[in-house]
């Protein structure tokens, strides 16, 4: 197999495209295949083979940066730096990172998880380099894709690029999604090429002119890319500048009409506008036409960025992919590679707050959803469904999302914006200044939060409470049940008459729990009656964790008070006053321990009463890696075993 011999990416320029388009099946077999093992990102990496493979045979990694954006579409680039050998450990504990990682090789320059960051890297790189401090970089190379382009950042980023005329070669890879359908008119304006185009289509007399603008487009294109003709429209410019009288007037012609049959047959207008050539689009499973745009772009930098718009197929190669409608398998977890994953379905807290949406949303015509390219994950496939005008995607955009919220709020709507905990940490000014202080009744759904696991630090959703509950005026629910959720979702609806609230679950399996089994309101809820000696007051899906440690302490004659805490901001007083007068306190939370809502809890305990000790358990200020979620959490003794220890050791309680 080709792909046994292929070490680093050296190995790939003695190859012939015969033998590319051979090594370029054998990847995504091999991709399959791994990620049917381990789970992961594969719906991008199928559609971004052979963009990798002439990536590499043109330019010189690490010489050349390369850098990805967003960093789930990086597998091939691992596979051919040398990491082939890792796949079988991917996302696991010690193993293969699912993002690029620079303490994994000199190959990844930067370890971006989260979307629309590369441009602003590349810039800084570019700037760096021709300021001599890393004068043996020779260029920059970003691909962004998979939906980063709908983020803000980017734009702030290539409108900085123009300006300053920094030599970076951008690389747009647009495959028409991120997790849904990418959300931008920058995509949706790009025709198909051909090969891309149904076979009815193309026997259809009426897609006769959209075959002609595809053809115009990619001749134009041939010609742009070509640096004889670049210099000669210069010159040709420059001579019709410098024509006696007339000359400012004809240049402003031939500006005029090249620029009306960009805005016809390409999107080339936002970028050049900001100063940014473009080229494209480029069929991105053509190895050979690749090769000869990234050449050609390597010529065409030396004046200023320029943009090579790739268009590629998520998923390609493999017919599951290929056919799921909703995200072309971008995530999967562990399946059979013969027959494909199952049709992703949302699952415990977040199923559970799928079905309380709709319930609340068809009693309340207030009731608007907000996510950011993610209405599948987040469990709001069936609002969009059954409320499709009262939903909004806003692309890979959560600050726009929140202050979008915002403005709804003003209008009178109530908002309900689902994201993961670890991307609201983007739109964090946004919370805070355009929502808070006006005290909006926004309502944040947070899901994914705590220790995610696979996916590593920059998933794991460990700042939210620390953060949101030092927000003036914010309520911060956690709950630790299905049924809770459900209740807190409707009791927010009414609490949001005073301001935002937010509500924090955990990714996977939530407790069920009898309906008299929930608390209300703001208020903590004591589900078990101790001795009066320990008391543990937990938050969300540790309360799991608590009961098991409360029962496993009780099987050994010692009985503890175990309390749901519920509401982490504010903290209910007659909680804290039980807590109180206990001889000891534990508090245990699946968010950062600094700062989070154990240090308050034992702040609030000790006005009481200063001589009572509070344990603090939570997780420590650290990057953590990935490892499935039970093993971080037990390692960190967050588990029912590590409570229970951690009781025995500072207290009498002994085996």
């Amino acid at each position: 197999m080709a792909l046994e011999s292929i070490r680093e990416p050296a190995d790939l320029r003695t190859l012939s495209y015969p033998e590319l388009n051979e090594l370029a099946g054998e990847i995504r077999d091999f991709v399959v295949q791994a990620v049917a093992e381990t789970g992961g990102h594969l719906g991008s990496n199928l559609g971004a083979v052979e963009l990798t493979l002439a990536l590499h045979r043109v330019f010189e990694s690490p010489r050349d940066a390369v850098l990805w954006d967003t960093g789930h579409q990086a597998y091939i680039h691992k596979i051919l730096t040398g990491r082939q050998d890792r796949f079988d450990q991917l996302r696991q504990a010690n193993g293969l990172s699912g993002y690029p990682s620079r303490e994994e090789s000199q190959h990844d320059f930067i370890e971006n998880s989260h979307a629309s960051t590369v441009l602003s890297y590349a810039y800084g790189l570019a700037a760096a380099r021709d300021a001599g401090t890393s004068a043996d970089r020779r260029h920059v190379v970003a691909v962004i894709g998979d939906g980063s382009m709908t983020g803000g950042m980017a734009y702030e980023a290539l409108n900085n690029l123009g300006h300053s005329q920094r030599r970076v070669i951008v690389v747009l890879n647009d495959n028409g999604r991120s997790y849904a359908p990418t959300i931008s008119n920058l995509t949706a304006s790009t025709m198909p090429m051909p090969a891309q185009l149904p076979e009815a289509d193309r026997a259809d007399p009426h897609t006769v002119p959209e075959r002609i603008a595809n053809r115009l487009s990619q001749t134009l294109t041939s010609i742009r890319l070509n640096p004889v003709y670049v210099r000669r429209q210069r010159k040709i410019e420059h001579f019709l500048r410098e024509l006696p009288v007339v000359g400012p007037q004809a240049g402003k012609g031939m500006e005029a009409f090249k620029a009306a049959v960009r805005e016809f047959l390409q999107p080339p207008a936002f970028f050049e506008a900001l100063g940014v050539r473009y080229v494209g689009p480029i069929d991105g499973h053509s190895i050979v036409d690749l090769e000869h745009a990234f050449a050609n772009a390597i010529e065409l930098s030396a004046e200023g960025p320029i943009c090579v718009h790739v268009v590629t197929q998520k998923g390609r190669g493999y017919s599951p992919a290929e056919d799921d409608d909703e995200k072309h398998l971008h995530d999967t977890p562990v399946f059979d590679a013969a027959v494909g994953p199952p049709k992703a379905l949302p699952s415990g807290y977040t199923q559970a707050f799928a079905d309380a949406i709709v319930k609340e949303a068809e009693a309340d015509l207030r009731i608007v959803a907000i996510t950011a390219a993610m209405p599948g994950p987040t469990g709001l496939l069936p609002f969009e469904q059954r409320f499709p005008d009262r939903f909004f995607d806003v692309g890979i955009a959560e600050q726009h999302a929140v202050t979008g919220a915002a403005g709804m709020a003003m209008g009178g709507l109530r908002p309900v914006v689902a994201l993961y905990s670890t991307f609201l940490n983007r739109a964090w000014d946004q919370v805070v200044f355009d929502v808070a202080l006006h005290r909006l009744p926004v309502i944040f759904c947070l899901d994914r939060a705590g220790i995610t696991g696979d996916d590593g630090p920059s998933h794991h959703g460990v700042y939210d409470m620390a953060l949101l509950a030092k927000v003036p005026g914010m309520r911060v629910l956690a709950p630790s049940s299905a049924q809770e959720l459900g209740v807190m979702l409707h009791d927010a609806i009414s609490l949001a008459d005073d301001g935002p609230v937010t509500i924090r679950y955990a990714r996977g399996a939530a407790r069920q729990v009898s309906e008299h089994e929930v608390g209300n309101g703001l208020l903590a809820r004591r589900i078990r009656e101790g001795d009066g000696s320990v008391c543990i007051l937990a938050i969300g899906k540790m309360v799991a964790a608590a009961e098991k440690a409360a029962e496993e302490l009780a099987s050994e004659g010692h009985h503890v008070t175990v309390f749901d805490v519920r509401c982490c901001a504010p903290l209910d007083p007659a909680m804290i006053l039980e807590a109180s007068r206990h001889h000891y306190v534990v508090t245990i939370e699946d968010g950062i321990r600094d700062g989070g809502i154990g240090m308050t809890i034992a702040d609030q305990v000790h006005a009481i009463n200063a001589s009572v000790p509070v344990e603090v358990l939570g997780i420590p200020t650290k990057f953590i890696p990935q490892a499935k979620a039970e093993r971080i959490l037990a390692t960190l003794g967050l588990d029912a075993t590590g409570v229970a220890a951690t009781i025995r050791a500072r207290t009498d309680i002994a085996r």
